[in-house]
């Protein structure tokens, strides 16, 4: 299947794209897809603990599995102040 994949912030300069389309097997959820970028740029491994994922707009767990033509949002932590 695939699904769209929108990285921000120091998560696109990793991954060298802001939108890109990843094809995955049919069971991935959103851990599959991390393990799959990953795998691409290893660097990526370091910023898990504070990359958040939303799916179709909605904010998700990581083992939420994935659907074809679904939309996930890598997003790093937001500052404020």
């Amino acid at each position: 299947m695939r699904v769209r994949v929108l990285a921000f912030a120091r998560l696109r300069e990793v991954l060298g794209f802001g939108a890109r389309e990843i094809e995955l097997d049919d069971e991935a959820t959103l851990a599959t897809l991390w393990d799959t970028l990953a795998a691409g740029a290893p660097a990526l491994a370091a910023l898990r603990p504070s990359t958040r994922f939303a799916r179709n707009g909605e904010l998700a767990d990581p083992a939420t599995r994935l659907g074809p033509g679904d939309e996930v949002a890598l997003l790093p932590p937001v500052g404020g102040g």
